[in-house]
Formats: structure tokens, sequence, C-alpha cells
């Protein structure tokens, strides 16, 4: 009896033994969990204090009159203290993009802590200007008529406009599209939808592969390209009346000017990258080898093909860039080849880009732009059928964006008063 008393107490004792390793056991990862929780909850607001940070550093740059130089640190009056934590800024002065001649950009670094812990995010910013689109419009309507996408348009690469799309058929839009407006204005029922209550009109179905945004900011177009004209006088080429440039894939190009006599005359590219046009038209055409943007205070004409000597397409290491200005119209001869291409940012202050002659058949090929256009208003390259959807006159689109324009914008190209994001990463 005693025996069995004394395996009674023993195994209670290992019983009580088992119990309070589990419950040591317990209380650990209970603490532990606790300890993982409370770290994991300063991290997420450390960093949500950094991207605080970088938020504020975007609105203190706009806020500027211009660009600022130099550097700052916390620039609006020390270390932030906000939500029970607080947050440091620095923002570098990278300078101004080589080959940009007007583009600043900056490295912002941030970093928010919360209770002891630090986490610290940076982007690079810089100054935003026209060529990060392949497409925009003030609005899309050419002298009052609207314009339509169609189903043999092919746009790649961000588009916006400051009213709203209008679409007949099946357009494709491969990167985001972007309206001022609330609603796209569809052909075959003459209804304005917003795609946000329904995603298949009837008859019309465009192809938004990155979605369609409405109600977004709209951005005032520039009407005078005063960078580019300045720097054109100051260390480029300037010139008086009606001109004719060939570009030449060995890096120069041919020039025609009456006023100074020069017929086909043969030279380098200016050495800052600049051509401008006073009291004429520029007419336009050849291989680039090179950073050039040309302009003119009235017209631009292209009458063939705009190509890059090295395509980046194939090489992406070309630094072959193109940028086209016109303070009143960039025009398409309706003399130009079947199918166009034209590499370069385009653009069209004044009114448009446009053929000549638009609606006068016999239908051309494909109108290949490999860049952006940017115009006032949306200027029309042909036309359609609007019973069988059949092309009547003119080209079909297909415009594809040029990627390198947005960090490595052609010289003097407009900026649109904004800044842009171009990366983002933690430290």
């Amino acid at each position: 009896m005693k025996n069995n008393k004394g395996i009674a107490l023993i195994a209670t004792f290992f019983v009580i033994c088992i119990l309070l390793i589990f419950l040591g056991a317990f209380l650990s990862t209970d603490i532990n969990q606790s300890v993982t929780s409370d770290i994991f909850r300063r991290r997420t607001k450390a960093f949500y204090l950094a991207e605080s940070g970088l938020d504020q550093a975007i609105t203190w740059l706009r806020s500027q009159p211009s660009p600022p130089v130099g550097n700052h640190t916390d620039p609006w009056g020390g270390i932030q203290n906000l939500g029970g934590g607080t947050y440091s800024v620095t923002i570098t002065d990278l300078g101004i993009i080589a080959g940009s001649g007007s583009v600043r950009r900056y490295q912002v670094t941030s970093t928010g802590s919360f209770r002891n812990l630090n986490r610290s995010v940076s982007s690079y910013i810089q100054v935003d200007n026209y060529s990060r689109y392949l497409w925009f419009t003030d609005r899309e309507v050419f002298n009052g008529t609207t314009v339509w996408f169609w189903t043999q348009d092919h746009l790649n690469g961000p588009t916006q406009t400051n009213g709203h799309f209008n679409i007949m058929g099946n357009p494709i839009f491969e990167s985001q599209a972007r309206s001022v407006d609330t609603y796209i204005r569809f052909f075959n029922n003459g209804n304005n939808i917003n795609l946000s209550q329904t995603t298949n009109p009837p008859y019309d179905s465009p192809d938004f592969q990155q979605g369609m945004f409405f109600g977004v900011t709209p951005t005032t177009m520039p009407n005078r390209a005063q960078a580019l004209r300045n720097a054109a006088a100051a260390g480029g080429l300037s010139l008086t009346g009606n001109s004719t440039v060939v570009l030449l894939s060995d890096g120069t190009m041919n020039v025609t000017n009456p006023g100074r006599e020069w017929t086909n005359h043969n030279m380098a590219l200016p050495a800052n990258g600049t051509l401008f046009v006073n009291s004429g038209n520029l007419t336009i055409s050849g291989t680039l080898s090179g950073r050039l943007t040309v302009g003119a205070n009235q017209n631009v004409i292209i009458p063939n093909n705009i190509l890059y000597a090295d395509d980046p397409r194939t090489n992406p290491d070309s630094t072959d860039v193109l940028g086209i200005i016109a303070e009143e119209d960039v025009i398409l001869t309706s003399g130009a080849p079947s199918d166009l291409e034209i590499d370069a940012c385009i653009m069209a202050m004044g009114t448009s880009f446009y053929m000549q002659n638009w609606w006068i058949g016999p239908p051309k090929g494909t109108l290949t732009v490999f860049g952006g256009i940017i115009q006032d208003e949306r200027g029309p390259v042909g036309t359609f059928n609007s019973s069988t959807g059949q092309k009547v006159s003119g080209y079909s689109k297909d415009y594809e964006y040029d990627q390198r324009l947005l960090g490595s914008p052609p010289p003097f190209m407009p900026t649109t008063g904004d800044y842009v994001v171009l990366s983002w990463e933690e430290n």
C-alpha cells in the first residue's frame, strides 16, 4: 500500500513537471509572439513615417517657384513629429540630366523613426516634361470636329487627354489611359459612358490593358518653346525664314536656308543639340545620329521618314533621340510614303499633328511613331467608313512609346511644372 502511494506521488510529481514545462513553453511562446508583434508594429509605423517624408518632399518641391538648386535637409523646418514618431528627409540635387538642357533630377532619402526603430526609403524624382507621354492632347477634337480612336489604332505607352476619349470599335491601349473628364464617348451608341459603371459598352470595346483612369488632374499646354528658342540662340542653330533640314546617318545634316544662302549646306549637329526657325516653317526628314531638338515658330513639315541611325528597339544602348516642336502645327505631307515612320517626340503647341488632305483617298498604310505625340487639339491622319469601319483615307496608327524619353528627354523639351517619381526602394 505504501509502495502504491509512493508510485502515485512520483507520477503526480512528473505530471506537474510536464505541465510546468508546457506552461513555460507557452509563456515563452506568448512572450516571443508579443515581442515579434511589437517589432512588426514599430517597423510598420517607421516605414509609413518614411513614406510620409517622401510625400512631404514632393509637396515641398512643388511649392517652390522653380526647381531648387543644391541639397536640402528637412527644408520645412527640421525633423517632423507624426503619429508618435518622426521622419527626416534629405533632398540631394543631382543636377541637370546630361543632354536634356533643362530637366533637373533629385535623390530623396527619408528615414522614419518609431520607438527606437528606424526604416529608410529613397526615390529618384525629376522635373516632369512632356516627353513622358506617348499621347497627350488638350482636346480630342480638330476645329470643333470629334476625332476618333478606331479598331486599327494601337498605342503602346502612357496617354492622357484634358478632355475625354472618343472610341469607335476596338482600339488597343497597352499602357494607362488617363482622362480629365469622367466619361468616354462611344461612336456606335453616341452615349457618354463611365467605364466604372460598365465595362462592355454596346458595339465598341476598347482594350485598356493597364486601366482607364477618369477625373485626373489636367496639365496645361504651353504655347511657346521659350527654352528651345533661347538655347538655339545661345549655342545652337537659329535660322530665319523657311528652312529645310535633311538628317544624315553620319551625325551631320544638310541645311537649306535662303537667308544664309545655304542649299544643302552640310554641317555637324549643333553643339547643344538645338535648332530653331524664326519667321518660317521647318521641313525635316532623314536619319538622325545624335541628340537633337528642332522647332519653328510656325509649322514643322514632315515629307518623309525620320529614323534613328542606331535603333534603340534593337540596341538598348542607343543615344539617338529627337524632339520636334512646332509653335503652330506639325504636318505630314500628302506625298509622304504609304508606310511612314517617325522616330521622335513630337509637340504641336498651336493646334495639331495631322496629315495634309487627310480626308482624300485612297487609303495609305500605317503611320508608325516611335516616341510620342503631344498636341493642343487632336489632329486627324485619316478617315474611316462609319458604316463598315473600313479605312477610307490616310493612315492607320501604330504608336509606340520610347521608354528612354522618361529618363533621358530630348534637349530643352518643355516641362510641365510638376515632378515625376522615377523609382522607389527601401534602403
